[in-house]
């Protein structure tokens, strides 16, 4: 897999390697632990910015709004979850891509990553590999990286 950026693609060859060598109950287990337990690593970034305050209900209508106007359907997963973000900026122009990123996903990434604090956890390195991508597509060179 080549991401385009060296430390990101050693990030996720990290976490394949690592996630390779567990048994699939102990994977699904742990990313149970990680963020369906965790709301501090919650992978809804409503939640991670707003928590439970009302904005978070007027930002979970503005995403659903987003993936209809952009075609995406939803799964079973809340309008706000990075799956359905990622698939959106994919779709976004690039200047709203960049603004929304700047302003809602690199946020809720550092928050997401300083909610996973074990080292030894493979998730950290997907979610380290997800933000480090994020903060290059905003312009800021690979020394800057994510801010956590």
């Amino acid at each position: 897999l080549q991401l385009g950026d060296a430390e990101a693609d050693s990030l996720v060859t990290g976490f394949a390697s690592q996630i390779r060598s567990l048994p699939l109950e102990r994977v699904q287990e742990l990313y149970t632990h990680t963020f369906d337990l965790n709301p501090v690593c919650s992978l809804e970034i409503g939640w991670q910015l707003y928590g439970e305050e009302y904005a978070r209900g007027r930002f979970l209508v503005v995403m659903r709004e987003q993936l209809r106007r952009h075609g995406i359907p939803e799964s079973s997963e809340l309008p706000d979850h990075l799956t359905h973000v990622l698939s959106l900026l994919d779709h976004m122009e690039p200047e709203e891509a960049r603004e929304f990123t700047e302003a809602f996903l690199i946020p809720a990434m550092n928050k997401m990553l300083a909610g996973v604090k074990e080292q030894s956890n493979p998730y950290r390195n997907l979610l380290l590999a997800i933000a480090k991508l994020l903060s290059l597509s905003q312009g800021h060179s690979s020394a800057e990286g994510p801010h956590v």
